[in-house]
């Protein structure tokens, strides 16, 4: 079969490298401001509200009610001061994350995944990190919970556009993190009874900085 003409491969909203990944880390401001100025930020769910327990439905529409999706949850995101935000943390059953996130070098990286899959990776590349994590969903509460300091994500862009996403340390953990809310794990739900119950106790102690859904 021949190959594809070159320009074929790069359709899409960002444009990809020689890898194969997007290239998501230029023009950051201009495309987060862009998505958040046409959105409406909308209240976070915590942890206890079903949305958050269940794998989310895929995403198989994508047009004008993704888009508006898109944008509120990049505004819900600034306004909560996140670095990533899944669609069930406002409410919605779609497989849909977007991120605006640093990595361990300070480089700034802004996206949206739709239907995420975490690549499985060989044992010789899952040097694994501890650093803490939080949670929108968790407000005020944090634990260390060890991931691997290397990620790869594929699913598709806002417009159905295949993708792959790959990010390394702080960018890695915020990748793993989103895609796992949209399978529905928290992150707490990865950690030992204890350090569960303490980052509970975390959240019970302390008053968010947003607006939430208040359970039942």
């Amino acid at each position: 079969m021949a190959q594809q003409d070159t320009d074929q491969q790069h359709v899409g909203v960002l444009p990809v490298d020689d890898d194969g990944f997007v290239i998501d880390t230029e023009d950051t401001e201009e495309r987060e401001s862009g998505y958040r100025e046409r959105g409406t930020s909308r209240p976070i769910t915590v942890v206890g509200n079903p949305v958050l327990h269940k794998e989310c439905k895929d995403v198989t529409e994508f047009g004008d009610e993704l888009d508006q999706l898109v944008a509120d949850m990049f505004a819900s995101q600034r306004t909560a001061e996140g670095v990533g935000l899944a669609a069930n943390q406002i409410g919605v059953d779609l497989k849909v994350f977007v991120y605006d996130c640093q990595d361990d070098q300070g480089v700034r990286h802004v996206g949206v995944v739709c239907n995420p899959k975490l690549v499985d990776l060989p044992a010789d590349r899952r040097q694994l990190d501890e650093s803490n994590e939080g949670c929108l969903s968790v407000p005020t509460a944090y634990a260390p919970l060890a991931r691997p300091d290397y990620a790869e994500v594929t699913g598709q862009d806002e417009k159905g556009n295949p993708v792959r996403v790959r990010g390394t340390g702080y960018f890695a953990r915020c990748l793993q993190h989103e895609t796992d809310h949209l399978y529905g794990y928290l992150y707490i739900d990865r950690l030992s009874k204890r350090d569960r119950k303490d980052a509970l106790r975390q959240m019970a102690e302390n008053e968010p900085r947003y607006e939430v859904v208040a359970n039942g």
